[in-house]
C-alpha cells in the first residue's frame, strides 16, 4: 500500500455544502461508536474536532472489515487494500461520493498529515486479520504476540499510530511529542486489552504476551474460559502497571500540544485512566458484564475538560 507521501500537495477544491456534509457524516459515526474518544473530542475547537472524526470514521471502517465474520481472511486483505487506494485516489483529487474518505483528505491536508501515518493505521487492522478465528486450532482461540515486546509494536501500530496523527491535529511544535504520543497510545491500547479480554478470546485472540502466560502455567483455554481468575489476574496486573507507566508519558504531553487542544487530551486521558482504576477496583475481573465508564462519569470528566478549555 506504499505511495508518495502528499503532504505538501494543496488541498483538493471541494463544494464547501458537499464537504460540511461529509464533516457530518464522520461526526455521526464518531458519535454513534466512539463511545470514549467521542467526549474527547467535544471539548475540541470546532475545526479540530471535525478532523479527529473524519480520521475516527476512517478508523471504524477498516476495523469493519478487519472483524466481518463474512469475509475470508483473503477478502479482509484485498477490501482493506481497496480502501488505501481508493484514499490515495480522493486525496490526489479524484471524484468521490464517499463522505469518509473526502472529509479524511480535506482533514489529512488541512492538518498536513503524512499519508504513511494512514497507511500504518490500515496495516494495523491487517495485522488482526493474520489471526483472525479460522486460524485457532480445535476452536480454541490464539495468544498472538510471545513478548511485551511484540504486544508493543501491535499497539503502536493500533493505536500510536493513531496518537501520532492526532497530534499533528492538535498543534504541537517539541518533537518530543512525537515520543510522548507514542507511548500514550499504548496505554490506551494495553486498557483496551485488559478490559476486552473475555470478548477478543470470543473472537479467537488473545493479546495477553505468551511468555508471561506459559510462565504462570496459563494456556489459551483457561483465559477463553474465564474461570480461573486468581491465576489470571497477576498478568493483567503486569499489563495495567504497564499502562499506568504509560499514561505518565501521555500526562506529560499536554504542556507539549496547542493550547485550544490541551483539555481534550486532558479529557481522553483521565476517561480511560479512571477506566483503568475500574477495573482495578472490580479486582480485574473482566469476564463478566463488560467494564465501562457510566454516561454520568464521563459527562463529569467533560465537565472539568470545559471548564479547563475556559480557564
Amino acid at each position: 500500500m506504499a505511495a508518495a507521501d502528499t503532504a505538501q500537495k494543496p488541498a483538493v477544491k471541494t463544494a464547501p455544502l458537499q464537504l460540511r456534509a461529509a464533516y457530518a457524516v464522520c461526526r455521526s459515526i464518531t458519535r454513534a461508536s466512539a463511545k470514549n474518544f467521542y467526549y474527547g473530542f467535544l471539548v475540541l475547537p470546532t475545526r479540530k474536532r471535525d478532523a479527529l472524526c473524519a480520521v475516527y470514521a476512517f478508523m471504524r471502517h477498516a476495523d469493519d472489515i478487519s472483524d466481518d465474520p463474512q469475509l475470508s481472511d483473503g477478502e479482509k486483505r484485498l477490501k482493506l487494500e481497496a480502501l488505501m487506494e481508493s484514499f490515495h485516489s480522493v486525496d490526489s483529487g479524484k471524484p468521490t461520493d464517499d463522505p469518509v474518505l473526502l472529509a479524511l483528505s480535506h482533514a489529512r491536508q488541512q492538518y498536513k498529515i503524512p499519508v504513511h501515518l494512514l497507511e500504518k493505521l490500515v496495516y494495523g487492522t491487517m495485522m488482526d486479520v493474520e489471526y483472525a478465528p479460522s486460524e485457532t486450532h480445535a476452536g480454541e482461540p490464539v495468544v498472538i504476540y510471545r513478548t511485551f515486546e511484540e504486544l508493543y509494536q501491535y499497539c503502536y501500530h493500533v493505536a500510536s499510530v493513531v496518537g501520532l496523527v492526532c497530534i499533528k491535529i492538535f498543534g504541537y511544535r517539541d518533537p518530543q511529542a512525537e515520543k510522548l504520543a507514542e507511548r500514550c497510545g499504548v496505554a490506551f491500547q494495553l486498557t483496551n486489552i485488559i478490559r476486552d479480554v473475555k470478548e477478543d478470546a470470543a473472537m479467537g485472540r488473545i493479546y495477553l504476551p505468551a511468555a508471561e502466560l506459559t510462565q504462570a502455567g496459563i494456556t489459551a483455554a483457561d483465559v477463553a474460559a474465564g474461570t480461573d481468575l486468581a491465576r489470571i489476574k497477576p498478568i493483567l496486573i503486569a499489563e495495567a502497571d504497564r499502562a499506568r507507566e504509560f499514561y505518565k508519558s501521555g500526562r506529560d504531553l499536554i504542556q507539549h500540544i496547542d493550547d485550544d487542544s490541551q483539555p481534550a487530551l486532558w479529557t481522553l486521558i483521565e476517561i480511560y485512566s479512571r477506566l483503568l482504576e475500574k477495573i482495578a477496583k472490580l479486582h480485574y475481573n473482566v469476564f463478566g458484564e463488560k467494564v465501562r465508564l457510566t454516561t454520568g462519569e464521563k459527562v463529569k470528566v467533560l465537565a472539568k475538560g470545559f471548564a479547563k478549555r475556559l480557564t
